[in-house]
Formats: structure tokens, sequence, C-alpha cells
């Protein structure tokens, strides 16, 4: 698969995952108990958390291709 196709899926993958879970992340908040540093220490947590499951995509998409 060439690389630029393995690009072009890997972004139609993260834009609704990532739109879902911004949508998660905003519920939860609407959950959390109304303190500055509560809402300091979810958003750093939330910011930081998103791109561990998408770091295999990442690294798919960036792979050389296989000469067969």
């Amino acid at each position: 698969m060439s690389p630029r196709t393995k690009k072009l899926i890997g972004m139609l993958a993260f834009g609704p995952a990532l739109l879902l879970y911004m949508g998660l992340v905003l519920w939860i908040s609407d959950h959390l108990p109304d303190h500055w540093a509560v809402y300091l220490v979810f958003y750093i947590v939330a910011g930081t958390v998103w791109a561990f499951p998408l770091k295999p995509v990442f690294r798919w998409m960036n792979r050389p291709v296989e000469e067969a």
C-alpha cells in the first residue's frame, strides 16, 4: 500500500475518533466537581492521553513501503 493511501486511511480514521474523544472529555467534565484545580488536572491528563491509543496508527501510517 502506498504511503499516500495509508495516510489518507489514517486521517479518515483519526478525525471521527478525535471527535468522539472530545465529546467524551466534555461529557466527563460536566460531571466533575466545580473547582479550578480539578479542571486543571483533568484537562492536562485528557490533553495527553488521546495520543497513546493512536500511536500505533501513526506508526503504521509512517512505516516505509515494504518491497515485494
